[in-house]
C-alpha cells in the first residue's frame, strides 16, 4: 500500500461517515481532515461549528447513529428548559453536546483559535487524525431565497430546507486565511492523495474552496484529488443536495456534480447505479457501492477512493 498524506474535504454527516472510514484504514498520522466552517453560527451566546462537531463525534465513536448528528445516548432536559422559558430551542443542543458548545465558547473567548480548541478536543477524545477547520477566520454561508438572504442554520435548520434556493453567499471568504496547518500539509510534499468527501458540493466544499488560495494548492499539490459523489440515482443519501441542484438550474446527478468540481477531479468514484450517467467525463471514473450504513461499508469505500488515488498516481 503506498504511504503518504491523505488530506480530506468534509462537511457534516456524509463527509464524516468516510473521514470515519478513512482513519479506520490508515494510520493516525496519515490523515487530515479539512472541516467547513462555513455552518458555523452563534447561537443562545454559544459558538456553534456543526460540521467539526459531527466529524469530531463520528471519530470518536460518540455520534448518533439514528441522526447522524449529535451525540449518542443524549438528553434534552436544556432545551426543554430553554423552551419552556419562551427561548429560541428550534436549533436542537443536547445536554451532553452542550459541553462541547460551552467550552468551545469560553476558549474562543479566551483568544484561542479555533483550530487550537479543536486540535485540544480531538486529543481528549482519543482522536489520532487531525481535524483542522478551512480557516480560524469568520465564514458564514449564506441563502437567497424568495424572502431575500438569510442565515445558512434559518435556512437549513429552522425552515428545514424549504424556501427555494436562489444563489449562495460564503459571507467573510474572500478575506479569509486558509487554515497554515492545512497549506502546509498541500504545499508539503509526500501528499498521498486529496479526498472530497461525498457532502454537499455547494454548502459543504465549495466555502473550502472559496477561501483564498485554497483551490490552487490542491490543484498544485502534485497529488490525484478524488471525489465521491454524494448523489445515487439522482438523489441524495441525506440532506438537501438534490434539491438544491435542481433550484440552481441544474441535474441532479452524479454527472453534475463532477461537473461542479471541473478540473479538480483526477478521479471521481460514482455507485454502480450511475455508472452509465458519467461516461464521458474528462476525470478516470471507479464505480463502487457509495451507500454507507456500516461501518465495514464505510472501510470499504475508504480502500476504493485510496486504491483509485494510487492507480493515478502510478499513471502519472
Amino acid at each position: 500500500m503506498s504511504k503518504g498524506l491523505v488530506v480530506a474535504l468534509s462537511g457534516g454527516v456524509g463527509g464524516a461517515k468516510l473521514a470515519l472510514g478513512l482513519s479506520r484504514v490508515l494510520p493516525p498520522e496519515e490523515l487530515l481532515v479539512v472541516a467547513n466552517t462555513g455552518d458555523d453560527f452563534e447561537h443562545l451566546g454559544l459558538s456553534i461549528s456543526p460540521d467539526i462537531d459531527t466529524l469530531t463525534y463520528a471519530l470518536a465513536g460518540l455520534d448518533n447513529p439514528e441522526t447522524g448528528w449529535g451525540r449518542r445516548d443524549e438528553t434534552w432536559s436544556f432545551m426543554a428548559s430553554i423552551g419552556a422559558l419562551g427561548g429560541a430551542d428550534w436549533f436542537r443542543l443536547g445536554d451532553r453536546d452542550l459541553a462541547t458548545h460551552v467550552e468551545r465558547t469560553r476558549r474562543l473567548r479566551d483568544s484561542q483559535t479555533l483550530s487550537q480548541v479543536t486540535a485540544d478536543f480531538c486529543r481528549r477524545l482519543g482522536i489520532g487524525a487531525r481535524v483542522l477547520p478551512m480557516t480560524d477566520d469568520r465564514v458564514r454561508t449564506r441563502v437567497r431565497s424568495d424572502d431575500g438572504w438569510i442565515d445558512f442554520q434559518d435556512y437549513f435548520v429552522r425552515q428545514q430546507c424549504r424556501p427555494v434556493v436562489q444563489a449562495l453567499d460564503f459571507e467573510g471568504a474572500a478575506t479569509a486565511r486558509p487554515q497554515p496547518d492545512v497549506m502546509a500539509a498541500l504545499r508539503g510534499g509526500g501528499l498521498r492523495a486529496v479526498v472530497i468527501c461525498p457532502s454537499n458540493p455547494f454548502i459543504s466544499i465549495e466555502p473550502i474552496l472559496a477561501v483564498p488560495g485554497l483551490r490552487a494548492a490542491i490543484a498544485g499539490a502534485g497529488a490525484p484529488v478524488v471525489a465521491v459523489s454524494p448523489i445515487i440515482g439522482g438523489r441524495a443519501v441525506k440532506g438537501p443536495t438534490a434539491k438544491m441542484m435542481q433550484e440552481l438550474g441544474l441535474e441532479a446527478s452524479a454527472a453534475a456534480v463532477a461537473r461542479r468540481y471541473g478540473d479538480l477531479l483526477a478521479g471521481y468514484v460514482v455507485d454502480p447505479v450511475d455508472a452509465a450517467g458519467v461516461a464521458g467525463l474528462a476525470c478516470a471514473v471507479t464505480p463502487a457501492p457509495t451507500l454507507m450504513t456500516t461501518l465495514a461499508d464505510k472501510e470499504a469505500l475508504a480502500r476504493v477512493v485510496l486504491a483509485a488515488a494510487d492507480a493515478l498516481r502510478q499513471r502519472s
